[in-house]
């Protein structure tokens, strides 16, 4: 019989005494939000248990029977909970981490006059996500749910994931509907229960019913630290000194001589400043030139500014507001950081890729023939991007305040367009692979970020962006920005025909040429560098059969 229906088949008195124990699997990482919540939670004196640590250790006190014990920490696993409950003599139930999307399901005893029941939070499913959205539910209020069955699908900061069911019951209350968004992460978002009768029970339902009996306790508490704190501050006379500005102390009378040095004597003239308005704070209360600095500043604030003319929604214009989605507020974030805190530099170089095209053209009427994808310039431009890595590795490297942390794999992100927003899906090992398989993942990875169903691993863990803006759309040449925390960002403009001097008998010759910029992180990759990584990458463009070899 599960526990929680032994619970409602227990005695009143044992249910009182019912110490209820919060637990995770020890292979399984709660969120960083979650974890600061429970690092943080204090266990209550009159409940019979204290000294609760992270760590999961435990300090016995004299047991009380009035009121049921909620214990938390981290790193406890299901059978230190066990063993916990053995020694004060009571049964334990709890709550347990997932380790598909790390949500969480916490139940809960019959104290609140509800049936047994499950809230499911929102998961946290990538290592940035901090809230989320729910896309739609697949499940229905009054549903059965089975373990590996998809609950719903939730928007994330990078794409948009499936929720799975953990085990088996009823969806009872659905809290957040199809649409919701800026739940954070841990917000309960569902409600299950294990017997069908159960489900209209919580028609009604909201998280604050399950905890309102333990509110009357902490809020009489809270109540009268304020107060005795306001006695205890009321009790003790103030000791520190207050703060002064410049010119509020004594200044010189009019017949004192009055101190300063000539350069700062200099810049009160300059200013029509009366150097009897200002105290010096140079030895012996000598005038300084920071002491006329800080009088102008101090001026300069209390000159009372106009007023700004709100310009946000001029008068006339006809406009649309277009919601941020999730997508676009984590982009939009992560880009103006890389901006205010990489040092960017931009280096640019012109390839010639007739040789390339030529190649390429051999290699697709082979996989035509052979039933495959066509291979695109782009696949041939993330393959010669890997090799360069692999040839000049500093730039494969990543910036930390302790020190650069060099990859040894070459994984290249490779940015993808869509409806949604900018996707970044990424290549694995793009060095190891054949251009046939490269041209495959590209193409599988694209269509998944198109349809807005990537999942984490298809995008985290890159050490290189390739941005290509010249063949869908014909730029030219741009400078793109680095995706942090990597060093580097490779912006391909279109490939042109342009006439230059020839070296054989004739004057000119036709060729294609493709502009290459590389945007660098100057804290990691210097000048010289990324230069030499440009020559191996214009090598490999210029002689493609090279990366044949």
């Amino acid at each position: 019989m599960p526990i929680p229906s032994r619970i409602l088949s227990s005695p009143k008195k044992l249910q009182r005494a019912l110490i209820p124990i919060q637990w995770f699997t020890s292979y399984v990482r709660p969120s960083v939000h979650k974890i600061e919540d429970i690092s943080r939670t204090q266990l209550i004196d009159q409940n019979g248990i204290s000294n609760c640590s992270i760590k999961g250790l435990f300090r016995p006190r004299q047991h009380s029977m009035k009121q049921s014990t909620v214990a938390s920490t981290v790193a406890m696993s299901r059978r230190e909970a066990l063993w916990m409950s053995r020694e004060l003599d009571v049964p334990a139930f709890g709550i347990h981490y997932s380790s598909k999307s790390s949500g969480f399901v916490r139940r809960y005893s019959t104290d609140s006059g509800l049936p047994a029941h499950q809230e499911i939070g929102m998961p946290s499913l990538s290592p940035t996500m901090t809230e989320g959205n729910i896309a739609r539910w697949l499940k229905k209020e009054g549903e059965k749910v089975s373990p590996g069955e998809v609950l719903c699908e939730v928007e994330t900061d990078k794409a948009t994931v499936e929720m799975e069911c953990m085990e088996e019951g009823y969806l009872a209350k659905i809290l957040h509907g199809d649409g919701s968004s800026g739940i954070k992460v841990g917000e309960v978002i569902a409600i299950t229960v294990e017997e069908e009768e159960d489900v209209g029970k919580f028609k009604d339902y909201s998280p604050s019913t399950a905890s309102a009996a333990a509110e009357p306790a902490s809020k009489s508490q809270s109540a009268t630290t304020p107060k005795e704190e306001d006695a205890k501050a009321s009790s003790v006379p103030s000791s520190e000194p207050k703060p002064s500005k410049q010119g509020s102390s004594a200044a010189p009378s009019p017949g004192d001589r009055i101190f300063s040095s000539p350069l700062a004597k200099k810049l009160a003239e300059d200013n029509n400043v009366p150097l009897s308005s200002i105290k010096g704070s140079g030895p012996d209360g000598r005038i300084v030139k920071a002491d006329i600095e800080d009088y102008l500043a101090s001026q300069t604030k209390e000159v009372p500014q106009p007023s700004r003319v709100d310009t946000a929604t001029p008068v006339g214009l006809d406009y649309v507001d277009i919601p941020h989605s999730q997508i676009r507020r984590v982009t939009a974030s992560r880009l103006l950081l890389s901006k205010q805190t990489i040092p960017h530099y931009y280096l640019t170089v012109d390839t010639c890729v007739d040789n390339l095209l030529e190649l390429r053209a051999q290699l697709n009427s082979l996989q035509e023939s052979a039933g495959g994808k066509r291979i695109s310039v782009n696949d041939l431009v993330i393959k010669a991007a890997a090799l360069a890595l692999k040839k000049v590795p500093q730039c494969n490297s990543s910036w930390t305040n302790d020190y650069i942390r060099q990859y040894n794999n070459i994984n290249i992100n490779v940015a993808v367009q869509t409806d949604n927003g900018l996707f970044v899906p990424v290549i694995r090992d793009a060095d190891k692979k054949g251009l046939s398989k490269i041209a495959n993942e590209v193409k599988y990875l694209a269509e998944r970020a198109k349809s807005n169903s990537l999942k984490p691993e298809d995008y985290e863990g890159g050490t290189f962006t390739v941005s290509n803006l010249g063949g869908p759309f014909g730029i030219k040449q741009f400078c793109a920005i680095i995706n942090p925390p990597q060093a580097g960002i490779l912006a391909v403009g279109s490939a042109e025909r342009r006439v230059i001097l020839s070296d054989g008998p004739e004057l000119y010759k036709f060729t294609s040429v493709m502009s290459v910029t590389l945007s660098c992180d100057h804290r990691v990759i210097d000048g010289a560098i990324g230069a030499e990584w440009l020559k191996a990458f214009k090598g490999y463009i210029e002689n493609p059969e090279s990366m044949l070899l």
